[in-house]
């Protein structure tokens, strides 16, 4: 008997904590679903005949660094405001991200509009670049307003009133959407709204879910931790619900019905795109799977397992959402 209670007692004691293999097991086949687009615009733009464009792989990183830098700041100013409803919340809360990501947000900026001045080509040298001509197009004002806006935004988070950078982040939201429609396109204010929304969601859903984790671990053993969880799982049914019905219609804009499953894997735009719709399936699981474990586990923050697994799989997301911008567009009217 004693050595049987030894075993178990050993075997116990090596056991992996609950969960663990199947959230390890999700992202592996989640990598390997992503594996071909992530890798960079290359393989995406293999057997499409499409051209590649010059510094597409790093626009493509300079576009991810701009998301994940806006998403930020956006995501603790609105898990700080669901924070503000709870009544036994703690006034704890973790050392702010926003002064980093806004400097990010800055340099990436700052590297996008030296691409736009120099006529959306990689300069070979500050010679190349003419910072001039930017207030003399439609994509350079864009790109300025997006570097002073990041810039404005680090002077407010370091400032005493860290709210106040929501107006400068939500002037970089409206110059992305604007950006991502020229006027050539059709009905482009349609496109932008879409746009504006579905990024303003997705910033708050990837924003949002670091930054209540990152409360959750400061204020481990309070009650108001699985209540803002909690609240914070409400709010984002509603953000993805949002961000599934503006992606729809974007791709439907820009890939008609008609050749949407062959542009989804004969375009280099459609196989990434194709790639962000298996990520986000796999992100809407693990959301699921978090909102189930909160509702029916003895310990409501044992929900936090695959809610950080949702952020590493959100992180992927943004990449591929950066390498999406940088590459054709298959418009097909």
């Amino acid at each position: 008997m004693t050595r049987r209670l030894s075993r178990t007692a050993d075997t116990g004691r090596h056991a992996r904590p609950s969960g663990t293999g199947r959230t390890v097991a999700v992202l592996v086949l989640v990598v390997l679903a992503a594996l071909i687009p992530v890798l960079g615009p290359s393989p995406a733009l293999q057997g499409t005949g499409e051209a590649k464009a010059p510094g597409t792989g790093g626009i493509a990183l300079l576009r991810t660094v701009l998301f994940a830098a806006l998403s930020v700041p956006v995501g603790e100013l609105f898990v700080n405001r669901l924070a503000r409803t709870l009544p036994d919340a703690p006034g704890d809360r973790p050392r702010s991200w926003s002064p980093y990501a806004a400097v990010a947000g800055f340099l990436a900026s700052l590297g996008l509009a030296s691409v736009v001045a120099t006529g959306n080509l990689v300069p070979d040298g500050l010679a190349a670049i003419d910072v001039g001509g930017l207030y003399e197009t439609r994509d350079g004002k864009l790109a300025l307003l997006e570097v002073n806006a990041f810039l404005a935004a680090g002077l407010c988070a370091t400032s005493r009133r860290p709210g106040l950078q929501v107006w400068p982040l939500a002037a970089v939201i409206v110059a992305e959407a604007l950006r991502a429609h020229p006027t050539t396109e059709y009905s482009p204010l349609i496109g932008s709204g879409l746009t504006l929304v579905h990024l303003t969601c997705a910033s708050l859903w990837v924003g949002g879910l670091l930054y209540a984790l990152r409360i959750l671990r400061r204020w481990r053993g309070a009650a108001a931790g699985p209540a803002l969880l909690g609240l914070y799982a409400r709010v984002a049914v509603v953000l993805l619900a949002a961000i599934t019905a503006t992606g729809v219609c974007s791709s439907l804009r820009r890939m008609p019905p008609g050749t949407l499953l062959d542009q989804l894997t004969d375009t280099a735009y459609g196989r990434v795109l194709l790639a962000k719709v298996i990520l986000v399936a796999a992100v809407a699981a693990l959301a699921l799977w978090a909102r189930i474990r909160l509702g029916r586990a003895a310990d409501p923050l044992a929900a936090c397992s695959p809610a950080r697994a949702e952020v590493v799989v959100l992180g992927v997301v943004v990449a591929v959402s950066g390498l999406l911008t940088a590459l054709p567009v298959p418009i097909r009217w």
